[in-house]
């Protein structure tokens, strides 16, 4: 099956490194309006495949991405001094209202699956100028926030991570929402799990772990200038779920009707994602606290989406 990668920067790199490494896809098609950054990324990662899998990569142009089953994005202008965020998202907004009839045009029936920043309302960008049914523009959304939730936790209470399950809704950025009241560690409760161990999760744990998720992408962006292997692989495994034909649940971002009485946003929540694309969301029990963040979150990207018009 093959995966192409639109935007060959940091992001588009490492999601095609990590589907290199995993095995994901047969043949990697790597497009960027800097050819020879394609090319160099390209060459690079199939010069890995020797010790990892024997998948095909290159680099090419739009035309190039005809019979992609996917087609991965993370392309997008950066800020410039004394931009505002607004400004940022209406470029944005433009590179997007470009290349995404473009890709559609090459590759009908691939689905999209967005990483371009701020992701919600890129993927709603998406979903308006792409077509191509419901369910076939997925965002990453929250997958990266998750990650990070289930690994914190599980430094706490000094397990793996794999068995710890917990999920970030609503945006990803500032208003997204920690669900500790539907965690789960090895299929026992939060609260049953860390008392039987000795790790009580107390509200310092909680607001510490919070802390943790919710600014880390500003802690590593402070240190390196931007986040790639974190998302990298978390493209890498939505892709892996649409073409093994998972149906399994992920925080992925898509529109969805209505939200908390919030109409027409795209934010994450759980989704069974396969080689249909994305379902419907999940709508999982909530408590009150989290019911309110989850609608103020919902306000935010509304809001964003109503500065541009959408």
């Amino acid at each position: 099956m093959k995966i192409g990668i639109f935007g060959c920067g940091n992001v588009g790199s490492a999601s095609a490194y990590a589907c290199a490494l995993r095995g994901i896809g047969t043949e990697l098609v790597m497009v960027d309006q800097n050819h020879a950054l394609a090319q160099a990324q390209a060459e690079d990662i199939l010069h890995a495949t020797p010790f990892a899998n024997p998948v095909g990569v290159r680099a090419g142009g739009v035309d190039d991405l005809a019979d992609a089953a996917i087609v991965m994005i993370a392309a997008g202008v950066n800020q410039k001094p004394g931009e505002t965020r607004l400004d940022l998202l209406k470029r944005n907004g433009d590179v997007f209202a470009d290349i995404i009839p473009r890709i559609r045009k090459s590759a009908p029936g691939a689905i999209l699956l967005n990483a371009t920043n701020p992701v919600d309302i890129m993927t709603h960008f998406a979903a308006r100028f792409s077509g191509g049914g419901a369910g076939r523009v997925i965002g990453s959304g929250t997958i990266l926030d998750t990650a990070r939730f289930r690994t914190l936790l599980a430094q706490h209470l000094g397990v793996s991570s794999h068995s710890v399950h917990a999920n970030v809704l609503g945006e990803h950025g500032d208003s997204e929402v920690l669900h500790w009241s539907g965690t789960s560690v090895g299929n026992m409760p939060l609260s049953d799990f860390a008392r039987q161990t000795g790790r009580p999760v107390t509200e310092e744990v909680r607001a510490r772990i919070d802390e943790g998720v919710r600014r880390a992408a500003y802690k590593i962006i402070q240190g390196k200038g931007a986040t790639w292997y974190g998302i990298g692989n978390g493209m890498a495994r939505i892709a892996q779920a649409i073409l093994d034909d998972e149906s399994t649940v992920l925080t992925c971002c898509a529109p969805i009707e209505t939200v908390e009485g919030v109409d027409d946003v795209t934010l994450s929540l759980p989704r069974i994602v396969s080689e249909k694309g994305i379902s419907p969301a999940l709508y999982p029990a909530l408590d009150d606290d989290e019911r309110a963040k989850l609608k103020h979150s919902a306000h935010v990207i509304k809001e964003a989406l109503a500065q541009l018009g959408l």
